[in-house]
């Protein structure tokens, strides 16, 4: 093991050069900004994601802007004040109420008071799916009924039909965790994956279903081939990007979870080495508190893993064996 673990560690950034939640070259200089209380430059990068119909990045950059604002106040209200009826401020307010009313004990009663809140972000950009995404977790977070669900569920796919976000958000609604079960978890995950186009990150959906599953505290009833199907999946989507590169960075670290739980050591170690430094809290915050801190103890784990199955005089095994 001593003797395979350094040649093992080719192509793995040190611990110290490994990044959580890193923003990428657009979103980086307006949390910069925001940071000094400037809020123009996330409403540019806001509004061009609007514009240009980039659902999937306005997504992603309205949680972190949202998360941003929780912390540090003074860009988002000089926003407000300067612009209320701002549809890209309407949405990371909407976003913001909910991420605020998940983590109180009062979530229920909370979130009911922010449907009008969504409703306006939704009528600001009648095009926009991001919106209905935020509906979708607050209708998990009100426990609405599987009927109230589907007609949120209908509005979503009606403007963005593979929109990964809100497949995301209906898959949690439908998980054990919540209203559903696991084989609805996973039914729904491989009709999606089926219908995706090449490359889309709905092809990832299975091994979020399967992350659920297995992090479950009783798993049972999923047989082992389901799991390993949605890993491959994941695996084959990875591929289709470069190495380092930061926008498949949660995929790629949720199917790293995905193949440890299943003991793949082999291939968890190739998507190590595709992901480069970019760890993301998604999903090792849903195992420990200090989500990077998981992660390298992990990636350490998966070095000594695989370097324990080879023979002393052998190489690396080969990628993607299992």
């Amino acid at each position: 093991m001593i003797r395979h673990t350094g040649v093992l560690a080719a192509g793995l950034p040190p611990d110290e050069e490994v990044l959580l939640d890193a923003p990428d070259e657009r979103l980086a200089p307006a949390l910069v900004a925001a940071g000094g209380g400037e809020y123009g430059p996330a409403a540019k990068v806001l509004a061009h994601t609007r514009e240009a119909a980039e659902w999937e990045n306005r997504d992603r950059y309205v949680r972190r802007l949202a998360a941003f604002a929780a912390s540090r106040t003074e860009w988002f209200d000089a926003w407000q004040d300067a612009s209320p009826h701002d549809p890209d401020l309407l949405l990371v307010k909407a976003e913001l109420a909910v991420d605020r009313a998940f983590g109180s004990p009062a979530r229920a009663e909370l979130l009911r008071e922010v449907g009008p809140l969504i409703v306006a972000a939704a009528e600001a950009e009648p095009g926009d799916p991001v919106p209905w995404r935020v509906a979708l977790d607050h209708a998990r977070g009100t426990n609405a009924p599987h009927t109230d669900f589907e007609d949120v569920w209908a509005q979503a796919v009606r403007r963005s039909p593979h929109h990964y976000g809100c497949h995301v958000a209906a898959l949690r609604y439908l998980s054990a965790a919540w209203y559903g079960s696991h084989a609805e978890c996973f039914d729904f995950a491989e009709r999606a994956a089926q219908d995706a186009l090449p490359g889309s990150l709905l092809h990832a959906l299975p091994a979020r279903a399967a992350f659920a599953y297995l992090t479950a505290r009783s798993p049972q009833g999923v047989p082992r081939a389901r799991l390993d199907a949605a890993a491959d999946l994941a695996i084959e989507l990875s591929r289709t990007y470069g190495a380092a590169d930061p926008w498949p960075a949660e995929v790629r670290n949720l199917v790293v979870c995905v193949l440890i739980e299943l003991e793949r050591w082999p291939d968890a170690l190739e998507q190590l080495r595709l992901l480069g430094p970019y760890a993301t809290s998604f999903p090792w915050d849903r195992l420990a508190e200090d989500p990077l801190d998981r992660f390298l103890e992990l990636r350490d784990g998966v070095r000594l893993e695989v370097a324990a199955t080879l023979p002393l005089r052998g190489g690396p095994a080969r990628p993607g064996a299992h």
